[in-house]
């Protein structure tokens, strides 16, 4: 009996660890040319849960990332979020190339054609922060050897690249 007791003990201390692993919330997104191409590809990695959990509070039902629905309800929602501003002010287009979705992480691809960012170009990325309050992302720009980090959060939404 002691065994079962200290069993379920463990299986209640994993299962609390579990359900509070999950308290930062993070995105990562690389912006980078693409000399073959001539365009400026993007990649955003996204936690699944979260995504899930922004569009079931979004559209008030529940979402299953591998369905078109639900790919068209995701990419309205970043197309609103997140978007680059040339130095003039003008919106870049940014073309929704797909996502791939894993057991943990929604990979969102997006390319600008024909296209090399600009120094002074404005990246707003607002993707997360208004639904979890402590959401960061980071985003790193590369072009050539170079490499910008931008961190992005509740506070700050748009950040120009040098």
């Amino acid at each position: 009996m002691k065994t079962w007791r200290t069993l379920a003990a463990s299986l209640l201390a994993c299962a609390s660890m579990a359900a509070g692993a999950h308290n930062f919330h993070m995105g990562i997104a690389d912006i980078s040319y693409n000399a073959a191409s001539g365009s400026t590809e993007v990649v955003h990695t996204y936690t699944g849960h979260d995504v899930e959990a922004l569009l079931t509070q979004l559209y008030q039902r529940q979402f299953d990332l591998g369905q078109e629905a639900s790919e068209a309800a995701l990419r309205r929602y970043v197309e609103k979020q997140f978007y680059i501003v040339a130095p003039g002010g003008k919106r870049l287009r940014l073309q929704w190339v797909g996502m791939k979705v894993n057991a943990d992480n929604v990979v969102i691809f997006q390319e600008i054609e024909h296209t090399r960012l600009a120094p002074g170009t404005r990246i707003h990325n607002q993707l997360l922060t208004d639904f979890l309050p402590g959401q960061r992302n980071t985003l790193n720009v590369q072009d050539g050897g170079k490499i910008q980090t931008l961190m992005f959060d509740s506070r700050n939404a748009e950040l120009p690249i040098r």
